[in-house]
């Protein structure tokens, strides 16, 4: 029997989507999992009873205060605990990026947006795997993430990266053909841009498969998140972008594939879930048991794939120019669609606008190399300020 090996886990997002289901897994395997580090952004209640239960030594607030932690954690300690838990607390902006540098065996960085780039080069430099949720900051990092890691620390827990990871286990590198990427398609799927004009933020929040923050649920929507999850792929693998196909599939059981050389394409296949990404993300190369429940063959069913319509949905060919540009074009295309999506969830934006106005902010960017973590966060000022002085203008 190989024995098994206890693995240290800090967590950025803990209250998250990821975070929770992470922390999940971690529970059902206690003798493999630690919790050396709990982060989160603002929901000090939530991370106060997971540090009770988990007791990491370290616990990280971004939006809060340290007494404030404090005393969440005195008012979630368990009666009778045969120790005092009385964790080291660090709070404020950074607070997450020291979590990261905690050196833990793997770092998961479940944070939504621009702001995990920091943390993300933390966790690299203190010589971690991350298990990269956090899709943000590698596109915007570009070179700088890719730089500062050493061959394979980086493991993807985006699902479709994930399924690639898994898919290029059956290959060398040399014999992959393309990428396949898989997109549910949105609820909008089959819509003509016309029809997509009049979507209300109601609409745009009900995605058929999953349950997900406001704008990663939009972004699936508009498919702005599938145009990031190409660059993303071509970040992770080394694929150019040509070789690099996004297709439609509305069941989201097959999560990516790889089309090697030979003619053969290999699939990997689940439910429609995040259990299994994020499960290999903290223990990869190892799979764990049970950890979610497989397709039934026993029933009868049937997958649809359809070719994505570029037309009423541009973000994917946008983004792949964006990513062929390279430098500080995919951190202002990021920055300028999280500001869109907030406008229109505000009533400011149709829609349709979103994509338009990103387009219109790339066209006005005059780009640069990515050299410093500086550079990229003044090209995601830039971006901000001029996307909200375009919507204003109208």
């Amino acid at each position: 029997m190989v024995p098994v090996t206890v693995r240290s886990v800090a967590l950025l997002g803990s209250t998250g989507s990821i975070g929770t289901q992470a922390l999940d897994v971690v529970a059902r395997n206690p003798e493999r999992f630690r919790v050396a580090a709990l982060s989160a952004g603002a929901n000090v209640e939530l991370l106060a009873q997971q540090a009770v239960r988990f007791r990491p030594p370290l616990v990280a607030i971004a939006t809060g205060t340290e007494q404030e932690v404090r005393s969440a954690l005195g008012e979630y300690a368990v009666a009778g605990a045969p120790t005092a838990y009385s964790p080291e607390i660090v709070a404020g902006p950074d607070a997450a990026a020291l979590a990261a540098a905690c050196g833990a065996d793997v770092v998961l960085n479940g944070i939504t947006g621009s702001i995990g780039l920091r943390p993300t080069l933390a966790a690299l430099a203190a010589g971690s795997t991350l298990a990269l949720a956090n899709k943000e900051s590698l596109i915007i990092g570009g070179d700088l993430v890719t730089a500062a890691a050493a061959p394979d620390q980086i493991v993807p827990v985006d699902s479709e990266h994930s399924a690639i990871a898994q898919s290029l286990r059956g290959g060398r590198s040399v014999e992959v053909r393309r990428l396949v990427v898989t997109a549910s398609g949105g609820p909008f799927r089959g819509w003509s841009r016309e029809q997509l004009r009049e979507v209300t933020p109601a609409q745009a929040l009900a995605h058929p498969n999953y349950a997900m923050g406001r704008v990663i649920t939009t972004n699936s929507a508009t498919l702005v998140n599938k145009g990031l999850e190409v660059i993303e792929a071509h970040l992770l693998f080394g694929i150019p972008f040509e070789r690099i196909d996004v297709v439609v599939h509305p069941q989201q059981w097959i999560h990516s594939m790889v089309e090697f050389h030979d003619g053969s394409t290999i699939a990997q296949l689940g439910p429609p879930r995040m259990l299994v990404p994020i499960a290999l993300g903290l223990s990869w190369p190892q799979r764990l048991p049970d950890i979610d429940v497989p397709c039934d063959w026993s029933l009868a069913q049937s997958w649809d794939f359809e070719p994505l319509d570029d037309e009423a949905f541009p973000a994917v060919r946008l983004a792949r120019q964006v990513g062929e540009a390279g430098g500080t074009f995919p951190a202002v295309y990021n920055a300028a669609n999280e500001i869109c999506v907030d406008a229109f969830h505000d009533g400011d934006l149709r829609f349709t606008d979103i994509v338009d106005t990103i387009a219109r902010v790339m066209a006005d960017h005059d780009g640069g190399a990515v050299e410093s973590v500086e550079q990229v966060l003044d090209a995601d000022s830039w971006a901000r300020a001029h996307t909200e002085a375009l919507i204003r203008l109208g």
